[in-house]
């Protein structure tokens, strides 16, 4: 039988769905892209705010459309929205034949197994499927299918939460902090880099808190120095790490290290003190401060990423304008931002000072308007240089290879265009190249190499 699959979210759900399709694939499912062509729609979703709520919403109706004007029969619906609404989803979206909560298969539940073979036993009876003996239906990180393309793949080193943010619903959804080991990373990503892929990123929650739970002190530095010494890999990135786990152990190994992109992912959310303290984050606006600056002297060349949030229950007038202030002195290489979302159950829907929607708003376009004039500058600042870039495709019309410099990542960031003047076909190669040009978020480049 066929089946298609829709993963909504982070790249850490995407993990999970990768995961998903090596148990069918192992058990004889055929993998399609082409949701028509699907006797099975299995849709992964994320619940993290309201937007993907939506979104996801959205996604499940317009799925179980196929039902009528596709093949599909079974629609199956997983992940974070089901963990946190399952017995809301069953009255109002009967269209869907089977809801998975993500506590069902966590890896810390140690139940996945059991849940996929249930799974796959259900729609072996529901298609009248002569039974057959299953293979493994253990979600397994070893047999996942990477669905990222040729060149890079995701690494998930830990799951869950325990940082208890004021604002978030990812520990009632996702549990506390778990990281992996050290030795199991590393052997999956031995194997990822036998497929041809080069470029790792390792993602988490808070991946600067990676091994704290299980070696007692934070391990991402000596979880990236045991990567380094794989052969063939090229670039290893790691996002999401929170400012007050940064240690001058961490900023060394990047800094000393050629494979690691420097490159730092680090969610502020604010800078204002009050704000900072109602979010129950650990740092202060001087402690941002202070890492920040400590990034950019050791690491010259650093590219800094972050996210901020604007209209959090009693965000005052001042407390945006701290932040404005300081997004437009710090000139960030990356920013991204987004309204506070009330979610129920967590400390902060429960605030009385809710700011009105139109506020917020007001506030999150002066942020971006801001940040777009940054980047622009900061795009500027590249012309004339080189960089190495990874070739991941090519245009339509064949004029520019479409790749990234350590600077971007994917999905995320911008892109590189190199002006095609070769009779060579580049794609999934590193080559060198100038900044001659630049066009919104990308740039463009010339081969010198």
């Amino acid at each position: 039988m066929n089946i298609g699959f829709v993963s909504l979210g982070c790249s850490k759900n995407l993990v999970d769905t990768e995961m998903m399709i090596g148990v069918f694939k192992n058990n004889k499912y055929t993998i399609v892209n082409d949701p028509k062509q699907a006797d099975i729609i299995l849709i992964n979703t994320c619940g993290f705010i309201e937007t993907a709520k939506e979104e996801a919403i959205n996604t499940i109706l317009e799925m179980a459309e196929y039902k009528k004007t596709g093949k599909c029969k079974l629609l199956i619906v997983t992940g974070c929205l089901v963990e946190r609404y399952k017995e809301k989803l069953e009255k109002l979206l009967p269209e869907v034949d089977v809801f998975l909560k993500y506590s069902d298969y966590a890896e810390a539940s140690g139940n996945s197994g059991n849940v996929f073979e249930k799974l796959l036993k259900y729609i072996d009876n529901y298609f009248k499927v002569k039974k057959q003996k299953l293979a493994s239906t253990n979600l397994d990180f070893m047999q996942r299918v990477i669905t990222t393309g040729d060149q890079y793949a995701y690494i998930r080193i830990a799951e869950g939460c325990s940082n208890r943010c004021t604002y978030c619903a990812i520990p009632y959804i996702r549990g506390p902090f778990v990281s992996r080991k050290i030795e199991d990373i590393v052997e999956e990503a031995k194997q990822i880099v036998k497929t041809g892929r080069k470029e790792l990123i390792l993602i988490a929650q808070d991946t600067s808190k990676y091994g704290k739970d299980i070696y007692g002190e934070p391990k991402l530095a000596k979880l990236l120095q045991e990567l380094c010494k794989i052969e063939d890999l090229k670039w290893i990135r790691f996002l999401y790490t929170y400012p007050e786990d940064i240690t001058d152990e961490l900023i060394e190994t990047v800094k000393n290290n050629n494979k690691i992109c420097k490159y730092f992912d680090i969610p502020i959310q604010h800078i204002s003190n009050s704000v900072l303290k109602r979010m129950n984050r650990k740092c202060t606006g001087e402690s941002i401060k202070n890492t920040i600056a400590k990034l950019r002297k050791e690491i010259p060349n650093v590219v800094i990423r972050t996210t901020v949030m604007v209209g959090f229950p009693g965000e005052t007038k001042e407390d945006f304008e701290q932040l404005y202030d300081f997004v437009k002195k710090t000139k960030f290489d990356k920013l991204g931002a987004f309204t506070y979302s009330k979610e129920e159950g967590t400390p902060a829907s429960r605030l009385k000072e809710q700011i009105h929607h139109m506020t917020k708003k007001s506030r999150y376009n002066k942020i971006m308007e801001l940040q777009q004039k940054i980047s622009e500058e900061n795009e500027t600042k590249n012309v004339g240089k080189e960089l190495e870039i990874l070739v991941e495709d090519i245009t339509k019309d064949k004029k520019y290879y479409v790749g990234r410099s350590y600077m971007d990542v994917p999905g995320i960031d911008g892109l590189a265009y190199i002006k095609n003047n070769t009779d060579k076909n580049l794609i999934g190669q590193y080559v060198k190249a100038k900044v001659v040009d630049t066009k919104d978020y990308d740039l463009i480049l010339e081969l010198t190499k």
